[in-house]
C-alpha cells in the first residue's frame, strides 16, 4: 500500500487560524440551514399542520428507509434573491425500499409551494441528476403553480420540466408522483406525465382549470372534488393509479411502488470500504483563510480516500498538479488536484494524459479545485500555454467517465473550466465554505478595470481623477469578492451544495453510489497520446 503521510501540524498557529476561519464560515452556513429548517415560518407551518398535513421534510423522512442518509441538493438556491432561500422546493438523493432515488418535494408553507425562477433552476438541475445517473424520480406534489408575478421568467422555460419527465420515462427511468394537494393548470401535467400516480382521498386536486376558470370559460358550475379530486381520478378518469386514504398511506404506497420497480444498479460494485488513516476532523484546518497561501492537496486526499492509500501518477512531472488513483467507500476513482494554484503547460499535459487513461479504464474522476488559472506571460505563451491549456479543456470536455468536482480553494478563470467547472457538466459539484470562484480574484479584476479606465482617459486626453479611480477600484474589488463567495454561487444554483469539509468523504461516497446506478461509459476508441 502507498499510504499518504501528512504534513499537518495541528499545534501550529497556521493550523489553528485556518480551523477558526473555517468554523466561522460553517457557522454562517448553519444560519442558512436554520432558515431552511423553519420552512415558511412558525405561523405558516402551524396552519399547514392544522389542515392535518405533514411538512415536506416529514414526508421525505417517512418515504425514505429508516436511518438512511438523504443527500440534499442545491439547498441554498435563491439565497440573496427576493425569494426565500431553498426556492420553495426540497430535493435530494435518498434510499426508498432499498433503491436510491431522486426525491423532489414542493414546500407548500412557502408561498403555497409556487414556482419562481430559482425553483425552476433547482428543479431542472435535480431532474438532470436523475437523468444522468439513471435514478428513479419521485415527486411529492403540492404546489400553487407558477409564481404569477414572475411568469415571464417561469412560463417558457418551465416546459422543460415536462420534457425531462418524458425523457426520463423514455430512458426507462421510473417517474412517480405522490399528489398531496393542488397540482393544477400546467402543474397537472406533472402527474399526467409520470409513470405512477398516487392520489389522496379528499386532499389531492388535479385539474387543468379550477372551478372559477371553468365557469368563466364554459359557464359550467363545479367543485374541486368533482372536477379533479382523487376519487374522480381513481374511479372515472383513470389518472390515479393508486388511491390513498391519507398522507402516511400515500407514502406507504409510494414505497411499495418503488419496491416493485425491479430496479438494478448497472455500474460498478464497490469493494470493501476502509476508513482513512488520518482524521477527517483535521480537514477543517488545511485550507488557509488567505487563499493566496498554498497548501498541499495530498493532505485532503489522505483524509478522504480509503486507507489514505493513493497511487500518484507522474509525481515528479508537472508538480503543480497532483494526479493519481484511490478508492472512496470502495469505489475506484482518479483524483486531479491543484497543488500550486497556477496551471503551467506541464500540468496541463499531465492532466490530459491522466484523463485519457481514466477513460480507458472506465474510472470516475474527482477534481479538487484550488487554481488561479493558467499561467500568463511571454515565455509561457511562447511555450504553448494556450494549446496545452486548450488540450486539457478539450480532454475534460470530451471525457465520458463521470466527473465530480469539489471546490476547496480558489477556482478562477479558465482554470475553473479545465478543472471541470459547472459548465463542463460534472455529475455533481460541491463546495467547501472556504472556496471562491470568479473570472479572477477581486483585487486583480479591480486593477484591470481601473487600468483600462486610466488608459481610456489618457487616450482621450482627459485628466485622471485618482481619488474617483480608487473609489471605483475598491467598489469593484468588493463586488467581485462578494460574488465569488460560496453562498452567492450556491444561490444561483452553480453548485449542488456547500458542505462541511468533514463530510467530504461521505458526500463523495453517496455521489459515487448514485453514479453507479448507471453503467460507466468510457471512450476506448483511441490509444494514449503521450504529450
Amino acid at each position: 500500500m502507498t499510504v499518504l503521510s501528512t504534513t499537518l501540524d495541528k499545534n501550529s498557529e497556521e493550523y489553528q487560524r485556518a480551523t477558526a476561519a473555517m468554523e466561522a464560515k460553517l457557522a454562517d452556513t448553519d444560519e442558512v440551514f436554520a432558515q431552511l429548517a423553519a420552512a415558511g415560518g412558525e405561523r405558516a407551518v402551524a396552519r399547514h399542520r392544522d389542515r392535518g398535513k405533514l411538512t415536506a421534510r416529514e414526508r421525505i423522512e417517512l418515504l425514505l428507509d429508516r436511518d438512511t442518509p438523504f443527500l440534499e441538493l442545491c439547498p441554498f438556491a435563491a439565497w440573496g434573491s427576493d425569494f426565500p432561500v431553498g426556492a420553495s422546493v426540497i430535493g435530494g438523493i435518498g434510499t426508498v425500499s432499498g433503491v436510491e432515488c431522486v426525491v423532489l418535494a414542493n414546500d407548500p408553507t412557502i408561498a403555497g409551494g409556487t414556482s419562481n425562477p430559482f425553483t425552476l433552476k433547482k428543479q431542472l438541475r435535480i431532474m438532470d441528476i436523475a437523468l444522468k445517473n439513471e435514478l428513479p424520480f419521485i415527486s411529492l406534489v403540492e404546489s400553487g403553480g407558477a409564481n404569477l408575478p414572475t411568469q415571464s421568467e417561469v412560463f417558457i422555460p418551465g416546459g422543460d420540466s415536462f420534457r425531462r419527465l418524458a425523457e426520463l420515462s423514455k430512458a426507462g427511468i421510473p417517474t412517480i408522483s405522490l399528489v398531496f394537494g393542488n397540482s393544477t393548470a400546467g402543474g397537472a401535467y406533472l402527474p399526467g406525465m409520470s409513470d405512477h400516480v398516487i392520489m389522496i382521498d379528499g386532499q389531492s386536486k388535479v385539474f387543468l382549470g379550477g372551478p372559477p376558470l371553468v365557469k368563466a370559460a364554459t359557464g359550467e358550475i363545479s367543485d374541486d372534488e368533482s372536477l379533479g379530486g382523487a376519487s374522480m381520478h381513481a374511479r372515472t378518469s383513470g389518472l390515479a393509479d393508486h388511491f390513498a386514504v391519507d398522507e402516511p398511506d400515500a407514502l406507504r404506497i409510494g414505497r411499495r411502488v418503488v419496491a416493485r420497480l425491479n430496479h438494478r444498479k448497472q455500474g460498478p460494485t464497490p469493494g470493501p470500504a476502509v476508513a482513512p488513516v488520518h482524521s477527517q476532523e483535521e480537514l477543517l484546518g488545511i485550507v488557509p483563510e488567505d487563499l493566496k497561501i498554498p497548501f498541499d492537496p495530498r493532505d485532503v486526499i489522505a483524509r478522504i480516500v480509503d486507507g489514505s492509500d493513493f497511487d500518484e501518477f507522474k509525481p515528479l512531472y508537472g508538480a503543480g498538479m497532483v494526479t493519481g488513483w484511490g478508492r472512496i467507500h470502495g469505489y475506484p476513482v482518479g483524483i486531479i488536484a491543484n497543488a500550486k494554484g497556477v496551471i503551467f503547460s506541464e500540468e496541463a499535459q499531465k492532466t490530459t494524459q491522466f484523463i485519457q487513461i481514466a477513460n480507458r479504464q472506465g474510472t470516475p474522476l474527482i477534481f479538487l479545485h484550488n487554481t488561479t488559472g493558467y499561467m500568463v506571460g511571454r515565455s509561457y505563451e511562447e511555450g504553448g500555454i494556450i494549446k496545452h491549456g486548450s488540450m486539457m479543456v478539450n480532454a475534460v470536455s470530451t471525457s465520458t467517465v463521470p466527473h465530480i468536482s469539489l471546490l476547496i480553494g480558489s477556482s478562477y478563470g479558465a482554470g475553473h473550466y479545465g478543472m471541470c467547472g459547472r459548465a463542463f457538466d460534472p455529475r455533481f459539484l460541491f463546495t467547501w465554505p472556504s472556496a471562491k470562484s470568479a473570472v479572477m480574484g477581486g483585487a486583480q479584476l479591480a486593477d484591470v478595470v481601473t487600468s483600462v479606465a486610466k488608459a481610456s482617459a489618457q487616450a482621450r486626453g482627459k485628466p485622471i481623477d485618482a481619488e474617483t479611480l480608487e473609489v471605483r477600484r475598491a467598489a469593484t474589488e468588493k463586488q467581485i469578492d462578494d460574488e465569488s463567495l460560496p453562498l452567492f454561487l450556491s444561490g444561483l444554483v452553480y453548485d449542488d451544495g456547500i458542505i462541511d469539509p468533514r463530510d467530504s468523504r461521505t458526500v463523495l461516497g453517496l455521489s459515487l453510489s448514485a453514479i453507479a446506478n448507471a453503467p460507466i461509459e468510457s471512450d476506448r476508441s483511441y490509444g494514449i497520446f503521450r504529450m
